[in-house]
């Protein structure tokens, strides 16, 4: 498939995924949104991919959404409106599905959506001078579609906080508030993605789809209930034949037959 708004390379087992609207600082418009909805549709079952990098070209990692787009909302039925609204939600539930790792590299600005997208990643580098903000409010929205992304990620509190005020805040508030994982300067990102990277593929892919979807499952769930479930995960787990290859590996000192260095 042929995309508009996103670069897609590939190194091995790694894809390297680029919101590609550098001209509006890579804002969503419904292009971008049915674009990063189908390819994450696709990706899941791509059996071959380990670990995705998202990213965004030019100066800002994600400015939220297009004005042009929004101008063009503002004047939708409520019919039209709940549909726009329904296709940003599936692509933000696309994304989480995902069953490999999905890491991003974050700079200069993440704001609106863009913070949502920061929140679906399992691991988030941030450039040190990087900005983020959930900033809806500050236009009379709200940010409903990323929320329940957000509050796993950061809690209650902080979401209260961040959504109410619709503040801008830095990647280190980010990091301490369990947005972003590394705040590092500019030169260091890359080589603290590709870190990442290499532990990720040290790791069973099998194991890294079935631990997300577990994570998905207990979110927000009280443990006494979850304790059947979580048990069960567990022992079809060890069951797997990557289970098995992961177990003798370590009893017989090698790396197991997943093990890809970088």
């Amino acid at each position: 498939m042929t995309y508009q708004t996103l670069h897609i390379t590939r190194d091995g087992a790694v894809v390297h995924l680029t919101l590609n609207r550098p001209t509006v600082r890579n804002a969503f418009n419904e292009v971008l949104v049915a674009e990063l909805t189908a390819w994450a549709t696709e990706a899941a079952s791509a059996s071959d991919v380990r670990c995705v990098v998202l990213a965004g070209a030019g100066t800002v990692f994600c400015a939220g959404a297009d004005l042009a787009w929004m101008a063009r909302v503002s004047a939708f039925s409520h019919q039209d409106n709940l549909k726009d609204a329904q296709a940003a939600a599936e692509m933000f539930a696309a994304l989480d599905r995902l069953p490999m790792a999905l890491i991003g590299r974050v700079h200069g600005a993440a704001f609106g959506g863009g913070a949502g997208l920061a929140s679906i990643c399992d691991i988030v580098v941030a450039e040190s001078d990087t900005v983020f903000g959930f900033t809806e409010t500050k236009l009379g929205l709200i940010a409903a579609v990323i929320s329940p992304y957000v509050t796993l990620k950061i809690g209650q509190s902080a979401a209260r906080h961040l959504f109410v005020t619709g503040a801008r805040f830095s990647a280190t508030h980010a990091r301490e508030i369990g947005l972003v994982h590394a705040v590092v300067p500019d030169a260091e990102v890359d080589e603290r993605v590709a870190q990442y990277v290499k532990e990720i593929l040290t790791a069973g892919p099998g194991a890294i789809a079935d631990v997300k979807a577990l994570l998905r499952q207990i979110a927000n769930q009280p443990p006494a209930a979850m304790s059947a479930f979580t048990a069960a995960a567990l022992a079809t787990r060890r069951e797997t034949p990557e289970c098995q290859e992961g177990l003798s590996a370590f009893l017989e000192k090698r790396k197991p037959s997943w093990h890809q260095s970088r």
